[in-house]
Formats: C-alpha cells, structure tokens, sequence
C-alpha cells in the first residue's frame, strides 16, 4: 500500500483523488462523520470496497481500521490495493499501534517547493551538488532579489496562500493553526491545556534554525519544560516543526549534541513571529537569518523526497567554534557542506568553517565533495578548492539539470 502524510493543506487529499480518477476503485475521507462512524463500527467491512481503496486522514479512524488494512494485505499482498494519506506522521501516533512494516511505501508531502510555485520542474541542485558541482559554479547570476526571497519567505509554500494578499494570509494561518491545534493535536492527544500549544509553537518560529534548548523553549511558552517536551513532539507529529540532528565522525571531541529546530513552513514561521518582508528588510532585525536559513533547509528537505543520490540532512556544530548550517552526507558517506548568509554580499571568512570540514574530511580520506555558501544576493564565484558562493535561487532556477 502507499501512504501519502503531511501537514495539513499542503496537497494530500487532492494528490489522493487524482490517483483514484486515473485508476478507479474507491475514495472515502474520514473527515466525513459519516464515514468515520462507518469506519469505526466495522472495519473489517470497511476496507472490503472496490480497490484501489483511497482512505483519507487515516488517523482519525485509529488502529482497528489500520489493522483491518493489515488483515487485507495479509490476505492478498496484490501491490496497490490501498492508498492511505494522513495528517499526522502514522509512525508516531499513540492511537495506532500497528506499523504497517513492510507492506508501506511512504510519500513525504511538503507545502510547495519554490520549483513548483515556479512550475520550472523538479529541482536537483542536490544532484549537482553531489555529482556535477562545476555547473553551479559556472551557472548564471541569480536573478532573485533579497527583497523577492523575503517575500518568498513570508508567503509560504502552502497552496492555499499563494494567490492571497498579505491580510487574507494572516487570516488563513490564523484558521489554519486553529484547526490544526483543536482537530489534530487536542483530539489525539487529550490535551486539556490546548490554550499553551501556541506559544510553544510560536516560541519555536521565533528560535527556527537555533539549537534545540528545552528550557529556553519552555521559558518562552511559559510552561514547563516537560510540558514544552510533549507540545513539541505533537507538533512535530502534524508536520508544523522538523528537526536536523547533529552530523559526525567523531572530529571533534566536543561536538553539541543538539538538533536544530525549524519550522517546516516559513510563512507560517513569520505569521507566527509579526514579520512580514518589510520588517525583514530592516537592518536591525535579528530574525531574519533564521528565516532565511529555515527557507533553505526546508527547500533542501523538499528534494531529499525525489533526488538521488539519497542524502540525510544534519548541522554541525563543533564547542569550540567550527559550525556549519547544513550537511548532506549520502548513503556511501560522501559530504555536501551549505553556509546560508542572509547578507547580498557575505564579508570575508565566509567559507571558513568549510574549508576547515574539507582539510579535516581530506585528511581522512575523498569524501568530501564541496561546500557552498548560499546567500541573498546574485553573485556566484569560487572561494577555493571544492568551495562555491551561489545565489539562493541556485536551489531551483532551470537551466542547471542532470539527465
């Protein structure tokens, strides 16, 4: 069977009814009461209709329809019999005991990548970044304006808010978080404080792209940090933050042990801290390189979903000074390092901590393969042996693909 999850409003639904108008069977959401009451009062009978049999925000049902499911595949493991989409990450809801390991294929969905807003095709800077890097630094300037990536930023890739004005997206993340908060989260996890999950969230947009520090994010919400500890989980089970974990081969003897924590969306992030690209633009503001360092990891997660060759995403960050934004290692171990620079012209030392990851990886043998510094403005140039400044824009402009 596959499984399409995501936050909510980022295109399941719509992705699962396509599949069924192409190939037929059945499709059934369970956010129709009806449905759902169905769904509870027999599900063995349930998933017995016509397949390919399309069940929608699988997770309210709970675990006797999943293992009705199971039961089927069981029964006959045809491939393609069942499609499931859910607004919760299936493999960490407390309501569904059954994995589904082994008979799932699972789809990542994201709010839109700036190569689709663009509809320029699927983007692979990952590829190239791994596999051909020449071309990134040969390509053409960038052609985005800072100005353009902070509004960018402030929209979002959900699909919902890109042809609204700035007041009707407020309004729309406003109803969003509502819905999510009360539907999603309160009725899963019987939270009775559901009034403290905001500012737990908002305490996290306003720390996107910092350490995880537990007692700083409760301190912020103004709850406890056991209390934060649990809020932060549920939201990262409705898809609203992610974390990179930390990379490392043991090169340093004091590494922080920390993942950072994002917000998966970065409209969202700035709905929730009162940021809109004017007041990004200023030069006092303090949040803008966290949001703009959020874009990039978001963008880059985004593709980890279709690129090959497959990746992880980490940070790094050495005690005592040595601290890169994003590592991509492959699954052989070879190293992409990113430096992201909310600056149009980042000063000098700006590949520092690169060239340092790229003398210590070499050292210990060819797996690192370059590092790039991506920033705001539209300049690309080399800064030395396998180090590259490129344009934000690099991520998805066309024109730089591999067959």
């Amino acid at each position: 069977m596959v499984l399409i999850h995501g936050s909510r409003q980022v295109g399941k639904t719509t992705l699962a009814q396509m599949a069924n108008q192409r190939l037929g069977g059945t499709f059934v959401t369970l956010d129709d009461p009806a449905m759902l009451e169905a769904a509870r009062r027999d599900p063995v009978g349930f998933v017995t209709q016509p397949a390919p049999l399309v069940i929608d925000e699988i997770q309210r049902a709970g675990d006797p329809v999943v293992t009705a499911i199971k039961r089927a595949v069981d029964l006959d493991p045809t491939p393609g019999r069942f499609m499931i989409t859910g607004s919760t990450n299936f493999l960490t809801v407390p309501t569904v005991s059954e994995s589904l390991a082994g008979r799932l294929a699972i789809i990542d969905l994201w709010p839109f990548s700036q190569g689709e807003l663009a509809r320029s095709g699927p983007e692979t800077f990952v590829n190239l970044a791994f596999e051909h890097p020449e071309p990134l630094r040969t390509g053409p300037v960038g052609t985005t304006t800072r100005d353009d990536y902070l509004e960018a930023i402030c929209k979002g890739g959900y699909p919902a808010v890109i042809n609204l004005g700035s007041r009707q997206r407020r309004g729309w993340y406003r109803d969003y978080l509502r819905t999510v908060i009360q539907r999603d989260i309160v009725e899963l996890a019987d939270i009775r404080r559901a009034e403290s999950i905001t500012p737990v969230l908002t305490t996290v947009a306003a720390l996107t792209g910092q350490q995880l520090n537990m007692a700083r994010l409760a301190r912020g919400a103004g709850v406890d940090p056991r209390t934060a500890a649990g809020y932060l989980s549920w939201l990262a089970t409705v898809f609203l933050v992610h974390r990179l974990p930390m990379w490392s081969r043991n090169l340093s003897t004091k590494q922080a042990k920390s993942a950072k924590l994002y917000v998966a969306d970065t409209g969202l992030a700035a709905h929730l801290t009162g940021k809109d690209p004017a007041a990004l633009a200023r030069p006092a503001d303090t949040s803008v390189g966290g949001l703009v360092e959020t874009f990039v990891v978001n963008e880059l997660a985004k593709q980890l979903t279709w690129n090959q060759p497959d990746a992880r995403l980490h940070h790094f960050r050495d005690h005592r000074g040595p601290e890169i934004d994003v590592i991509l290692e492959s699954l052989d171990g070879r190293v992409v390092a990113i430096e992201v620079k909310a600056a149009i012209s980042p000063g000098p030392g700006t590949a520092r901590w690169l060239a340092w990851l790229r003398d210590r990886l070499d050292s210990l043998g060819d797996d690192f393969v370059h590092g790039y510094v991506l920033h705001t403005g539209p300049s690309r140039a080399s800064l030395g042996d396998r180090l590259t400044l490129l344009p934000i824009d690099a991520l998805w402009k066309p024109g730089l693909r591999t067959t």
